[in-house]
């Protein structure tokens, strides 16, 4: 199933209101790119840095709370590593995506455990997960994972209520994004002030990691509170390793930035600068 959503812009030619048609957007196509632009170097092991942090903590507790192992569900997983690394510590996970050559190689990354994992792979988009859990699944889930998934959905907000179907009643939703005060913010530093005065910027070029309709915090957080969602913990990824455009001083040393960006993701207000966000809300 694809989602659309109607945008009006101006044609400058016409005077008329055109609509543009949003899609659910899918890597497939650029599967190779995207793993080598979004993981293959530094940036990439910040990101998840902070995501183990935030989630392994809490998974723990949890498991331990319920004395048992979690039931953990990743939609839009992407290359899925957080998802795999909680199947390799002994919890059972279902792995989704809607592009298939982005679960091949996350199924490559799974088989490189020397260890049994219990996890399920589902390729589709999640709207079409929905009917597929109903046949499979017999329990809701203790952990839903959502990262980077919202700004690529043509209606974001709809998301909320497969989440709620699908958590348990005490489960958490662990939800990471892309934050655009983060793109106005690195422009200014940067000097790009044409794509700041333009406010219809939309990237052209098809490998473009940039989301052309990003999803504010207060947006996602306004989302959270209408579901009854508490949020326990918030982070920033990458809060200040993009904004620094020349290296230098501890910059040079790759385990000294991760350190420095885990001590203030989580620090006002260092970490509503990061390149993303990271929330995790409890029912």
């Amino acid at each position: 199933m694809t989602i659309k959503h109607q945008d009006r812009q101006p044609d400058s030619n016409l005077s008329i209101p055109l609509e543009e048609t949003r899609i659910d957007r899918s890597f497939d196509a650029i599967a190779d790119h995207f793993e080598k632009k979004v993981y293959g170097g530094l940036k990439g092991e910040i990101r998840l840095a902070v995501l183990r942090r935030d989630i392994f903590e809490y998974s723990a507790q949890m498991s331990e709370a319920l004395g048992r192992p979690l039931r953990i569900l990743d939609v839009g997983a992407g290359l899925a590593q957080i998802a795999i690394e909680l199947a390799a510590q002994g919890h059972s996970v279902v792995i989704n995506d809607i592009s298939a050559n982005m679960l091949e190689k996350a199924k490559a990354s799974a088989e490189k455990i020397d260890k049994k994992l219990d996890i399920t792979w589902y390729v589709c988009p999640y709207q079409s997960l929905e009917e597929k859990l109903a046949q499979t699944e017999t329990e809701k889930f203790d952990l839903i994972m959502s990262h980077a998934l919202l700004e690529w959905l043509a209606e974001p907000a709809a998301v909320m209520d497969f989440f709620d179907e699908h958590l348990t009643d005490d489960g958490a939703l662990s939800v990471c994004f892309y934050n655009p005060a983060s793109f106005d913010y690195r422009n200014l530093i940067m000097g790009n002030f044409n794509l700041l005065d333009n406010t219809d910027y939309k990237a052209d070029n098809k490998k473009s990691l940039t989301p052309n309709h990003p999803v504010a915090k207060e947006e996602v957080q306004s989302w959270l509170k209408a579901h009854d969602y508490q949020t326990v913990r918030s982070s920033g990824l990458r809060v200040f390793h993009d904004y620094a455009p020349l290296k230098r001083g501890g910059h040079n040393d790759p385990d000294a930035v991760i350190r420095m960006e885990l001590r203030y993701s989580q620090l006002e207000p260092y970490k509503w600068l990061g390149r993303y966000l990271h929330i995790l809300a409890k029912r």
